[in-house]
């Protein structure tokens, strides 16, 4: 088995975390001081709004835009209420109903997205190391990536032996593989605790407020991540390390030992070799060994991803052996990609022509292979006759490019400027306007030097002409501190 490891780089506003498995860049996420992950806190709410077309609530948690709840996700309210029902007694499966005023405990799921607020359900669950608490929900299994049956049979056995109190749930999570039962029990008592802290301040305040944060960034990946599978975690900063070791010796302490404090001069990342493949992240290009490249172009709606086969050359291959080589190698780099960006929503992937049934079949199982290891939910639709896949994956985070990058204050999310020539031509325009409204006999045009250029030389005569008409006199100024867009007339 490949053993992976864990980077930890710390700064005061900003910490990462890479996974790499054979010493190639399998995870990375960045979270900042000021901006840390919503998903998983605990709120206190009150509902300021109901509307049944959508069926869904507005949730006030304290925060600028209300909380999104669907209706139909309020049945733990209903076991609140321990509403019985026929058939040997139970609990009310309906979700009862809203009213506007109403305090409820909700817990974020997504965070907010665009012009929207964050996605909230009542259905609160508190992730332990090995466990899964569902303090509203009577339901107990076992994560389907442990795919062992004896393994799953000694978990079973385990569960069984748990005491959970009436009306709360469990699920084993796919890093309990190989924990003993005293671990189990031990992340249990945990979970309890907590939730009876959380039950009890959440009976202090009135809404809206802050009940419960999760953790931050670095010890969500050690509680998520951290398995056998790991040899090294690397830390380097000396405060960070105690704060981890401390963490790891508390939950999982045989595993202390692969928690290493990074003493090198030369910067943890860059030691690694993985600073260059972090900015490659954010281009929409992607080479492949083979030469074949992937263009990657998040839109508002969706992202689009098309496959081309660049300098992909090889002898004695036909076009469909090329195409089924190419679509191969970029399924799988496209499903690592998505993984490395957090790309969310829906995704559709313009891979290239194939005839060949068994090709088209046997590439979309291979892509559906990559993505297996994603811990985010994939929903594939299969291959279109256009050679298109539609998917859907899971967002729950805002996506890296997102948090790193701001839209451009220049182009506005065009990508695009205007020319130098067409930027003098609209220059002209306005001047004729300005000079026909205004009776001066002298006019500065202050612009960008290429802008000037333009004016000054192809356009110049265009001027000339505009200053006669006019009988006003036409300097132009560059100025290099200006953007090519930016035109001053006084």
């Amino acid at each position: 088995m490949k053993k992976k490891e864990i980077l930890i780089n710390y700064e005061q506003q900003e910490r990462r975390v890479a996974i790499l498995e054979d010493g190639k860049l399998e995870n990375y996420f960045v979270e900042r001081a000021r901006e840390r992950t919503t998903v998983g806190n605990i709120y206190k709410g009150r509902v300021e709004t109901i509307v049944p077309s959508v069926g869904a609530a507005f949730v006030n948690i304290g925060w600028e835009k209300n909380g999104f709840l669907y209706l139909n996700d309020t049945a733990s309210l209903a076991m609140e209420e321990e509403v019985e029902v026929g058939n040997g007694g139970g609990r009310k499966a309906e979700a009862p109903v809203l009213k506007e005023g109403q305090e409820l405990m909700v817990q974020v799921t997504k965070e907010p997205f665009g012009t929207k607020g964050p996605r909230l359900t009542t259905h609160i669950s508190l992730p332990g190391r090995y466990l899964v608490l569902m303090p509203f929900e009577k339901h107990f299994g076992i994560s389907k990536r442990i795919d062992d049956e004896a393994e799953r049979r000694r978990l079973r056995s385990i569960l069984e032996e748990l005491k959970v109190p009436g009306g709360m749930g469990l699920i084993i999570r796919t890093v309990a593989w190989g924990a003993t039962g005293k671990e189990l029990h031990r992340d249990l008592a945990l979970l309890l605790r907590l939730w009876d802290s959380i039950e009890k301040a959440s009976k202090k305040r009135n809404a809206p407020f802050l009940i419960y944060e999760d953790y931050d960034l670095v010890l969500r990946m050690l509680r998520d991540y951290f398995n056998e599978e790991i040899g090294t975690i690397w830390i380097d900063s000396k405060e960070e390390f105690k704060r981890v070791l401390r963490f790891v010796k508390s939950y999982m302490g045989r595993l202390a030992n692969t928690v290493l404090f990074y003493r090198e001069k030369t910067p943890l990342f860059e030691k690694k070799g993985i600073e260059k493949d972090i900015e490659r992240i954010y281009s929409n290009k992607v080479f492949l060994k083979s030469g074949a490249y992937v263009v990657i172009e998040p839109t508002e709606g969706l992202t689009v991803i098309d496959v081309n086969s660049g300098k992909f050359r090889r002898k004695n291959i036909s076009q469909e052996e090329m195409a089924f080589a190419v679509n191969c190698e970029s399924a799988r780099e496209i499903a690592r990609q998505l993984k490395l960006r957090d790309v969310g929503g829906i995704v559709v992937i313009d891979f290239i022509d194939m005839m060949e049934e068994k090709h088209r079949r046997e590439m979309v199982n291979c892509f559906k292979s990559a993505l297996s290891s994603d811990r985010a939910k994939t929903d594939i639709l299969g291959l279109s006759k256009l050679g298109l896949v539609q998917m859907t994956r899971e967002r729950t985070h805002r996506t890296l490019e997102s948090i790193s990058y701001q839209e451009c204050p220049y182009c506005h999310g065009k990508g695009k400027v205007k020319s130098a020539f067409s930027i003098a031509v609209s220059v002209m325009r306005d001047l004729k306007n300005h000079l026909a409204n205004a009776k001066i006999r002298k006019v500065m045009l202050e612009v960008h030097p290429d802008v000037a250029a333009s004016l000054n030389n192809e356009n110049f005569q265009a001027l000339r002409n505009i200053g006669r008409r006019f009988g006003a006199r036409i300097e132009v100024k560059a100025n290099d501190t200006f953007h090519i867009e930016k035109v001053v007339m006084s």
